[in-house]
């Protein structure tokens, strides 16, 4: 079963009311918002989301035992705005985004792995029609370099890209496997533990599924639906993905200004949020030794303030 990451760092920062309504914009194996619901009362309201279809089966399935309290859509977090809206379901007390890929997408079919051999898709919502496959096939050499470089944070970009557009003059690189082999060979080998092609990967992951574009739309609809009081909690494992939720956290965060007549104002992006994370909590060690995919977890949170600025 998906084990969920940071689960009573995640809830204990949701600060959890037992008559609350709450969104799970990541859904993925139905851990958190099955945890969420195990804490609230009768009266109390879940809205799960998921762009993987596969995943709303599932989480349908695990959230059976509150079906009168809880409605699962199959849709993106960056869409929370005309999903809630169409829900009823507005404004809200807490909002879950765990950024991480449940263990079902690393399913060898779902050609997000170099672990086993399969068709380069990477796709987390299936009805989408570019694969990870069309992008190394048909990006320029120039393009693929820069999407190697910005997404994956690879310094052998150039090199990678020259060596992809080399052999798919020879034969379409469509698997996995020979993505991950082209990669090795032109970076000179595998050193250490961890896999030369693992930037490559995640580069062509973030591109085909627009998650830095979702994250940014996410972030802005999460803050607006919020209740005063109510909390945005977001889990990331990578960087780039962290660099995007602190900037926009602490852009509502805002600050206050003196001002030269006297008296002061806000200064920042509305909605105003408080930080309630100044720096991201991370794991456990004991989580990390349980559960690997949670070591390079960061969760930062922040809470909706008033309307009334000044």
């Amino acid at each position: 079963m998906h084990v969920p990451v940071m689960l009573e760092e995640a809830l204990d920062a949701l600060q959890l009311r037992a008559a609350g309504r709450y969104v799970d914009g990541t859904a993925g194996g139905g851990g958190h918002a099955a945890a969420i619901m195990e804490r609230l009362g009768p009266d109390g309201r879940l809205l799960a989301l998921d762009r993987d279809a596969e995943a709303v089966t599932r989480v349908q399935l695990r959230l059976a035992p509150w079906t009168q309290q809880v409605q699962v859509e199959h849709a993106n977090y960056s869409e929370l705005a005309a999903v809630t809206q169409r829900a009823g379901f507005a404004p809200v007390d807490g909002i879950l985004l765990d950024l991480g890929m449940s263990s079902f997408q690393l399913e060898p079919q779902r050609g997000f792995s170099f672990s086993n051999d399969a068709a380069l898709d990477m796709r987390m919502d299936r009805t989408q029609p570019t694969t990870a496959a069309d992008l190394v096939q048909q990006l320029d050499e120039t393009a693929l370099a820069n999407l190697i470089f910005q997404l994956g944070e690879e310094p052998a970009s150039r090199r990678i890209a020259r060596a992809l557009v080399a052999e798919r003059i020879l034969a379409p690189i469509l698997t996995t496997g020979r993505l991950a082999a082209v990669v090795e060979r032109a970076v000179g080998g595998r050193r250490g533990k961890i896999h030369p092609a693992t930037r490559v990967f995640q580069a062509l992951r973030i591109a085909v599924n627009e998650e830095l574009e979702h994250l940014t739309a996410g972030l802005e609809s999460a803050l607006r639906l919020l209740a005063p009081g109510g909390r945005l909690v977001v889990i990331s494992f990578h960087s780039l993905e962290d660099r995007i939720v602190k900037h926009t956290l602490q852009a509502h965060a805002g600050r206050w200004e003196n001002l030269a007549a006297g008296g002061r104002r806000w200064v920042g992006t509305p909605p105003a949020v408080r930080l309630v994370t100044r720096r991201p909590l991370t794991p456990t060690p004991e989580e990390c030794e349980r559960n690997p995919r949670a070591r390079s977890a960061k969760l930062r949170a922040a809470e909706r303030t008033e309307e009334r600025l000044s």
